[in-house]
């Protein structure tokens, strides 16, 4: 029964309903709340935090560029391939208690990163890491679909985006403040110990303020899908992640070579699993809603451009303006602020505008980075962090527009027994996107420094952008007019 159908019943009903819903479904707090977006905001802080450290982890481990891009791949690609299953284990098992298992094997894989005596220790920390985070972020957007309704549902999706939009910047800004203030001469090893304690709070936390959710008709973990789910994103993003740093090694093409036809056997399993009668790991009638088909069809540039910008700026202002990790980490600081704005703001301007708010966020965006890359052009190498601020302001106010209503749209009309699922989906698209943005924005603004300089390499990846939300624009106009 939906809200407006227990308002036009009798008033006796919406007591009894009210009541009914209660102790069929336990309602997140607020406390709750804030709880699993602590949690969540961990794993999407991390996958960026270490940007700005690289430089002093290859000072101290002498890890090299091949090994300094699996510190960052690793934890990408391994992520990215388990969050459909980590959604899916939440269904069965329960979310709260993935919730709980994923924060403590984050916090344990945080304190082996930050305590990695080599660089292959860290390297296969951060894997282990990325696979913990996959544990916990699905079961953030489950729990959130199955506790909450109505308003209170949409503003919560709403702090969800905007934690995952801050998260990723203030990442940067963090690791940046981390490494130059070398708490107790840890360097970049705080960068992960600071997880350790702020996974502690949360656990306990979660222990006593999230409600434990599960899908009604839960099923068999989809084995066949999973294997060839993680073959694909496999042999997609660890040849495009590490393939340039590796000088495109035979195995690099290999992989290329198997990423069309293991995602075809996936999409083939995931059809036949289906018509058949069992559960599909990702069913395919899950991306027939068309909530969810127009949502993750922009989210992909959309991801790809933002994770490709962020790494590509954190490298560039290190390298090119000589900016220290603090300095680097502050000139994020206005994007930060005015993308958690944005996110609070866009919840009321949806209902009031529809999509128009979508395509004017990316409208924001694509003057953002025209700001930038006209500023760059000026001014280099001599910019202030302060004549940084314009540019970042608008790009983080048009993402911090886009991001969070992308995230509601995809879930608006998913199913409450599929919500673990659903919300893998749509993390894996994200975070999928996120690696291919480094992979090809990152390598083509790597592969232009050489001949051309870091600032005609950093505008020709920022203008690479702009194409990209130009054709995010363009899909905004095949929303509906109209936005729930």
């Amino acid at each position: 029964m939906t809200e407006t159908q227990i308002q036009s019943t009798t008033p006796a009903a919406p007591t009894t309903a009210a009541r009914h819903r209660s102790a069929a479904t336990p309602l997140l707090t607020p406390l709750g709340l804030l709880t699993v977006l602590l949690g969540a905001a961990l794993p999407m802080i991390d996958f960026f935090i270490v940007n700005v450290a690289l430089p002093t982890i290859d000072h101290d481990l002498q890890a090299g560029p091949a090994l300094l891009e699996m510190v960052v791949a690793g934890y990408g690609v391994a992520y990215a391939t388990m969050l459909v299953l980590g959604g899916r284990l939440g269904d069965i098992a329960g979310r709260r208690r993935l919730f709980l298992w994923g924060l403590a094997t984050f916090g344990l894989t945080s304190l082996a990163c930050g305590l990695a005596p080599d660089a292959w220790t860290l390297v296969i920390a951060r894997v282990a890491q990325g696979a913990a985070a996959a544990l916990l972020l699905p079961q953030v957007l489950a729990t959130i679909q199955a506790t909450t309704t109505g308003k209170r549902r949409a503003k919560a999706v709403s702090l969800y985006g905007g934690t995952a939009g801050v998260s990723s910047a203030v990442g940067q800004v963090l690791g940046g403040l981390l490494v130059s203030v070398d708490l107790a001469g840890t360097g970049w090893r705080a960068v992960f110990l600071v997880n350790v304690p702020i996974a502690v709070v949360a656990w306990l936390l979660a222990a006593r303020t999230v409600p434990e959710t599960r899908s009604p008709h839960p099923t068999r973990v989809d084995g066949p899908g999973t294997a060839l789910l993680a073959t694909s994103l496999i042999a997609l993003l660890l040849p495009l992640t590490e393939g340039r740093a590796a000088g495109w090694p035979v195995w690099s093409w290999l992989l290329l070579a198997v990423f069309p036809f293991s995602a075809a056997a996936f999409i083939a399993v995931e059809r036949r699993a289906e018509r058949t009668g069992r559960t599909p790991l990702v069913p395919p009638s899950l991306l027939r809603i068309p909530s969810v088909h127009s949502g993750l069809s922009m989210m992909i540039p959309f991801s790809v451009g933002f994770g490709g910008f962020m790494f590509v700026v954190a490298v560039a202002l290190q390298t090119g303006l000589r900016y220290g990790p603090l300095a680097a980490g502050i000139a994020l600081a206005p994007l930060c602020l005015a993308f958690f704005l944005a996110s609070l703001a866009g919840p009321r301007l949806v209902q009031r505008f529809g999509r128009r708010v979508v395509i004017t966020g990316s409208l924001l965006q694509g003057a953002g980075l025209l700001a930038l890359a006209l500023t760059v052009h000026a001014d280099w190498p001599h910019i202030p962090v302060l004549e940084l601020a314009p540019s970042m302001t608008v790009l983080g106010f048009g993402q911090g527009l886009l991001m969070p209503v992308l995230m509601r749209i995809v879930l608006s009309e998913l199913p409450v027994a599929q919500a673990g699922v659903g919300g893998g989906v749509m993390v894996t698209t994200q975070q999928s996107g996120l690696a291919l943005g480094v992979a090809t924005l990152g390598t083509l603004f790597l592969a232009l420094l050489p001949a051309a300089g870091i600032r005609d390499a950093l505008l020709a990846a920022v203008l690479a952008q702009l194409l990209i939300v130009l054709g995010t624009t363009l899909l905004g106009f095949r929303l509906p007019r109209t936005l729930h």
